[in-house]
């Protein structure tokens, strides 16, 4: 009997509809009970689908009330004058991890930073051919906007670095389908840091990293045309940053790091 459950605990759906199938062929009048428990199965699934839908939906539609009555309605001369233009000072790239908001992190109010998020906050080499997408959102604020600064924040415990450290040099590519290409941007970090820390454990490798990203991405900005142009005519400044959520600090540098200090706040 134990094995019997534990076989019928571990079968797919299709297993079971099958089951069901040779059971009411052998024993038709079972029929009407299957189809009133059927119809039971049916109408619960439904109502735990419309519950997870409405939770998801009733969080949007109070995440937006909160917006509107405490900030949109509070500072309608600011919403106004954004309804007619942006005039951002900051182009902001910054990871897509949830736990990194450049808004909430830097209390950035609306207008005041452009903001470009993906995976470990990286800007691949100028290539018109390839990673147009970053392109594009870099060539607006920057050309268009003309935003006066740029700032790349890296983090603590990015699973994007994460991903790059595992990467072998001589492994087969894993499994996904986008990740790995786009980490791979941040190679020569990996190397550096697999270098000079290899007596580090993979979890202080990886913080390291984290910032040597932040260097590469910084580095990789001036092979765009319209960025190193506006840089060496000083009307554009580059910066790294590195927020540690763990412990609540966050260090800003320029783009120049054997020259000039790190910030520290904490």
């Amino acid at each position: 009997m134990f094995l019997e459950r534990k076989k019928m605990s571990t079968e797919s759906y299709e297993d079971a509809l099958e089951r069901l199938g040779e059971l009411l062929s052998c024993k038709s009048d079972l029929g009407k009970v299957a189809v009133t428990k059927i119809k039971k199965l049916f109408d619960e699934l439904e109502e735990h689908k419309s519950n997870k839908s409405s939770d998801a939906v009733q969080r949007i539609q109070s995440g937006f009330i909160h917006f509107k009555t405490h900030k949109y309605l509070k500072k309608p001369s600011l919403y106004s004058a954004l309804a007619k233009s942006q005039n951002p000072k900051f182009l902001v790239f910054a990871c897509s991890d949830s736990r990194v908001n450049p808004a909430h992190i830097l209390n950035f109010q609306p207008g005041e930073a452009f903001e470009i998020r993906n995976i470990a906050n990286m800007v691949p080499l100028f290539d018109k051919t390839q990673h147009s997408g970053t392109g594009a959102a870099m060539e607006y604020p920057i050309t268009k906007l003309n935003v006066e600064n740029i700032l790349v924040i890296g983090h603590s415990r990015c699973g994007g670095i994460k991903a790059l450290m595992s990467i072998e040099d001589d492994a087969a590519p894993n499994k996904s389908v986008f990740i790995e290409n786009w980490v791979k941007i941040g190679t020569s970090a990996k190397n550096k840091i697999k270098e000079e820390f290899k007596d580090l454990s993979f979890e202080e490798q990886c913080t390291h990293c984290e910032k040597e990203a932040v260097n590469v991405t910084l580095g990789n900005l001036l092979s765009y045309p319209f960025v190193r142009e506006r840089v060496e005519k000083g009307k554009l400044a580059l910066r790294g940053a590195h927020y540690d959520f763990v412990n609540g600090t966050f260090e800003l540098w320029e783009l120049d790091i054997k020259t000039t200090p790190a910030f520290a706040f904490s």
